[in-house]
């Protein structure tokens, strides 16, 4: 699977440096010299990073290929990717990065299929977005009296709702 870590603005300067949407949660990892990223559209890419930088509240970044302001400008609204099996797992056994659990089977703990984590919104909860078998959203708040269980090497999530979670919106 891969995962948008962010997306190339302007050119800045002459020699190269492109202004860069940082969407990723960890861009100390993500922008550093030598640094190989996928792009969309991928006739643009891969771009390995040559250097970053902290400028005026955005990052700049340069790329190893780029090297003036023609090349960047040429890179401007492309997208810059990640794939999810190189990201490490965290350290911490109760944490997750959002593409571990979606996809996931969510069941009950009496084994009653619920749906498929289809995607997760961080608020102030974060809230797990199932998909029942009908297509129809349920809002699951991820916290450990609700959701018990991850297992993601085996595929599923097991939850403990509380009675009428599961027929909100019906």
């Amino acid at each position: 699977m891969r995962l948008v870590v962010g997306r190339i603005g302007r050119a800045h300067g002459i020699r190269g440096e492109v202004a860069v949407e940082v969407r990723t949660d960890d861009p100390a990892a993500r922008f550093v010299a030598g640094v190989r990223l996928l792009t969309d559209p991928e006739s643009a890419g891969p771009l390995t990073i040559a250097a970053a930088r902290r400028h005026a509240g955005r990052l700049l970044v340069r790329f190893d290929s780029v090297s003036d302001r023609t090349d960047a400008e040429n890179l401007r609204g492309v997208t810059l990717l990640v794939d999810s099996a190189d990201i490490g797992l965290l350290d911490d056994p109760n944490q997750f990065h959002d593409h571990e659990l979606i996809g996931l089977t969510v069941v009950t703990g009496g084994g009653e299929k619920v749906g498929t984590v289809d995607d997760i919104l961080h608020n102030a909860q974060d809230v797990l977005v199932v998909k029942d078998p009908s297509g129809r959203e349920v809002l699951i708040p991820f916290v450990r009296d609700l959701v018990p269980q991850v297992d993601t090497a085996a595929g599923r999530l097991v939850i403990d709702p509380p009675p009428g979670l599961l027929d909100l919106g019906r």
